[in-house]
């Protein structure tokens, strides 16, 4: 990322001086002039709000996402360039339901910061291609400002014996990242709806780590039995619970998917429209990265799988309410995975 941007974030205010102290003055500032903020999310307290904290922690979120996926990058700063800001719709992210060791199983790991920030589920999306089943955590206060996170769980008890056994070999191993500093300063928020600043940053760069992966580096024999019955599995085995994707809310994802084709990006195919017709999405195909894996004679070797990804979305007024739909769909969403899998 550059030092770029065509405004200048107000260093003063309460969103500002959490990402601040959380990620950095640079890179907070980075992240203020390139996604879209509203107002109302700026704050004037020092006292975090929560919704103050759901929007640092997505910022922050942000900001790896781009640090980690170079067409992601790439996009970003073009839009950056052209004085363009990014409208952050929804980031996702992947769990197992399932034996994870001392972490708790499937959403329940993220519900237990998010619900805190505000956030409430707003949609069930079962996605029985994949055994998986979405929930889309939605921000009470703020819904069309504050991000949405989709948060989808692998259904292990779906998967065939020898798959379940590789599945409790890898995430057996899980350990649990939020410490007691990070659930009392959880509590407090939860309980009163905002938080001192050093509360928030402790709630803030806790959560952070739920983003990574928990569970030991996999045997690649684990891995691969695994990634025969569930291609989303092995995904998680290399990746952990790290943001999958990040979207970009835009007039016309059509339009746009055309645009980036022509520019050379690697698009999906096609893109995904709900049955109602008012949610629209496309992605950039995932990047690859390498990832470590055990051999039987306990050496590691290296091996090149997909990792994250971006991901754009339309979304139009919903005529029963006057308002944005923001809802999901689970043929949207299964086609979407697709991204992250090997051709």
């Amino acid at each position: 990322m550059d030092s770029t941007s065509s405004t200048t974030a107000d260093k003063h205010d309460t969103l500002a001086c959490l990402l601040a102290s959380t990620v950095g003055e640079t890179r907070a500032d980075w992240a203020l002039t390139t996604l879209a903020i509203a107002p109302q999310l700026r704050g004037t307290s020092n006292r975090p709000g929560r919704a103050q904290v759901a929007m640092a922690l997505n910022a922050a979120l942000f900001l790896d996402l781009v640090d980690r996926v170079p067409t992601a990058a790439r996009y970003v700063e073009n839009e950056r360039k052209a004085g363009a800001p990014i409208v952050f719709d929804h980031g996702a992210l992947r769990t197992i339901d399932g034996p994870c060791g001392d972490l708790p199983s499937g959403h329940g790991a993220f519900a237990r910061f998010l619900e805190p920030m505000g956030y409430e589920v707003g949609g069930l999306y079962p996605l029985p291609a994949l055994r998986m089943t979405g929930r889309a955590f939605v921000h009470r206060d703020f819904p069309e400002a504050i991000p949405q996170f989709f948060v989808s769980e692998l259904h292990i008890a779906q998967l065939p014996d020898t798959a379940q056994a590789a599945a409790g070999r890898i995430f057996g191993t899980s350990r649990d990242p939020l410490d007691a500093a990070v659930r009392n300063a959880l509590d407090g928020l939860a309980r009163d709806g905002d938080c001192t600043m050093r509360e928030a940053e402790t709630i803030v760069k806790g959560a952070l780590k739920a983003f990574e992966r928990q569970h030991a580096i996999p045997a690649l024999d684990d891995y691969r039995t695994l990634l025969d019955a569930s291609k989303e599995g092995g995904w998680i085995a290399t990746e952990g619970n790290a943001f999958n994707h990040a979207t970009t809310r835009v007039p016309d994802v059509v339009t746009l998917a055309d645009a980036l084709k022509a520019e050379g990006y690697p698009m999906k195919p096609a893109v995904e429209i709900s049955q109602n017709g008012r949610v629209r999405q496309t992605a950039i195909l995932a990047d690859k990265v390498q990832r470590p894996f055990r051999l039987p004679d306990g050496s590691e070797t290296m091996m090149e799988v997909p990792g994250s990804f971006y991901e754009f979305i339309t979304r139009d007024i919903d005529p029963a309410s006057g308002m944005l739909d923001l809802t999901f769909d689970s043929g949207n969403a299964t086609g979407i995975f697709a991204v992250t899998r090997d051709k």
